[in-house]
């Protein structure tokens, strides 16, 4: 050993000496390596963490527990009730519905179809989905939702048209005038429709509805139409006569039988029924009190009773 390495073991023995204890001292590296005395403290290292601000910990603290919160509510499934809530609360709330256009249907109809929950926002309304849920509405023919920020939503219903009733068996139904069904739902506001009955009858009501316009002095006695072996039609009236139409030349028909009650007040009379079919003359069959009354008076029983018809 030279004299250099004696004079730096001569110095660490000192060191040892007056700075460790034994134990330390026992425990202190020999041989060649790192002096202690040019090691670095660990306590140094830390130090470094004196130069961050002193709120650096506790925005740490606040970024995990919010992360831990965040990852919860995404986790159970409350993400999108979250953010609702949150953009509702920063004014985006859906605070007015605008309804337009809607007659038949009910305004609680409109609002369920939307499913607008307490405290939804209107940036996250799903309006596409809203429009379908409001077609599947009986009486809406189509719709539209629009977003006016920061809270108002505008509902614009075009709804289908009533056109008549029509009678299969013991079920009623409101049509479309090309005879689609609307509704099972009826009531006295459709009662001035017209009843068209019979399995065909509502792709064919058009036919009958038009004639009978016509002829309006006739149409408002109409209360019923019914389709005879889907070729001619049958009109109940509401005196309870029943007016049978030809298959072909119905509004000569029609015309002929408003011209005769004109005459000689036809509807009028104590009948059941006034047969339009033959070209060439009117059949009308008494009622059973008109007959009995012919024959109480010496005259014919006879319930078929013949008139001209004016060609």
């Amino acid at each position: 050993m030279d004299g250099r390495g004696r004079k730096l073991l001569s110095l660490r023995r000192k060191f040892e000496r007056d700075y460790l204890s034994p134990m330390e001292a026992e425990l202190a590296p020999r041989g060649r390596g790192v002096s202690r005395l040019h090691r670095q403290p660990v306590w140094r290292a830390a130090g470094r963490l004196a130069d961050l601000p002193h709120w650096t910990g506790s925005a740490a603290a606040l970024a995990f527990l919010s992360a831990t919160i965040a990852y919860g509510i995404v986790l159970g499934g409350y993400g999108r009730e979250v953010s609702d809530a949150l953009l509702s609360a920063g004014g985006l709330g859906i605070e007015t519905v605008k309804l337009s256009g809607q007659r038949e249907t009910n305004e609680f109809q409109i609002i369920e179809a939307l499913e607008i929950q307490e405290g939804s926002s209107l940036a996250l309304f799903d309006a596409e989905a809203a429009r379908e849920r409001l077609s599947s509405i009986a009486w809406v023919k189509q719709a539209s939702v629009m977003k006016l920020y920061p809270g108002t939503l505008q509902v614009r219903i075009d709804e289908k048209e009533p056109f008549a009733l029509w009678q299969r068996g013991s079920v009623v139904s409101i049509i479309n005038r090309e005879g689609e069904v609307i509704t099972d739902d009826v009531d006295g506001r459709y009662a001035n429709l017209l009843m068209v009955m019979n399995h065909g009858a509502q792709r064919r009501a058009g036919e009958i509805i038009a004639a009978l316009e016509k002829v309006p002095a006739l149409r408002s006695r109409v209360r019923a139409a019914e389709l005879v072996a889907d070729r001619r039609w049958d009109l109940m009236l509401e005196n309870g006569i029943t007016v049978r139409l030809p298959e072909n030349g119905v509004d000569q028909a029609l015309a002929d039988v408003v011209l005769m009650d004109e005459k000689n007040g036809l509807l009028a009379r104590d009948i059941v029924a006034v047969d339009m079919r033959l070209a060439d003359r009117v059949v009308v069959r008494l009622s059973d009190e008109a007959v009995a009354r012919r024959k109480a008076g010496g005259r014919s029983g006879e319930q078929i009773v013949n008139l001209e018809r004016d060609t």
